[in-house]
């Protein structure tokens, strides 16, 4: 039996999950605007193990949501796993946040393409098939009347996301499907998390950094 702790704090969504052999038996999530992630998340860790009646002495590994997103996000999140992996001496697993928002839609066929705001009109994207195999790797994409026509001329795009929303005044193709209510949480780590546990598929603790993808760019308040 393997029991996974799982961190996702790569948007406004605070979110955790206990998770046994890659079920979740247990999940505490929030999303603020106000990005309340250092307030919340370590009281969130400690209800979800209460809840799943689970100690942190019980647990095997430590899961976090890799990016992008958020800097200030990622960095909470990172910060916060690999603080319990040196504590208790466990191995730090990483996830795709764009693979485990891809999870959370089931389609048959076409392609899912979970979108993540990154200011202005560009997004976080990547492109997966409807067995959730990456065809396009993530990347930052301005957002331009032809951005995944491709796609769409094949068959149906389903963008979903907050990233989404920008995109449904600029792409016209019937066979574009917009969802922007999908957020990354925990709840889709439970299973990828355990798979990558099973393949002892783990990060460095010491050197391990989140995929921000784009340099942080500090932003002054107008005066």
């Amino acid at each position: 039996m393997a029991i996974l702790l799982n961190l996702e704090t790569a948007t406004t969504n605070c979110s955790v999950t206990v998770a046994r052999d890659g079920k979740t038996v247990a999940v505490r999530e929030h999303n603020s605007a106000s990005y309340s992630h250092s307030e919340q998340l370590h009281n969130f860790i400690r209800e979800a193990l209460d809840e799943a009646s689970f100690s942190f002495s019980d647990l095997d590994a430590i899961a976090v949501s890799m990016g992008p997103g958020s800097y200030t996000g990622l960095r909470i999140g990172v910060s916060a796993a690999k603080g319990l992996c040196f504590a208790l001496d466990l191995p730090l697993i990483a996830t795709s946040t764009l693979y485990c928002m891809a999870l959370q839609k089931k389609v048959d066929s076409g392609v899912i393409i979970p979108l993540l705001d990154a200011r202005r009109m560009e997004v976080y994207a990547a492109v997966f098939d409807a067995n959730y195999t990456q065809l396009q790797p993530t990347d930052a994409v301005i957002v331009q009347k032809d951005s995944f026509l491709s796609y769409a001329e094949q068959g149906k795009v389903f963008l979903i996301g907050n990233g989404a929303e920008k995109c449904m005044d600029l792409l016209e193709h019937p066979n574009f499907i917009f969802d922007n209510s999908v957020l990354p949480t925990a709840t889709t780590m439970s299973q990828r998390s355990f798979e990558k546990f099973q393949d002892s598929d783990f990060e460095n603790v010491a050197y391990f950094e989140p995929f921000y993808l784009k340099d942080f760019i500090l932003q002054q308040k107008k005066t």
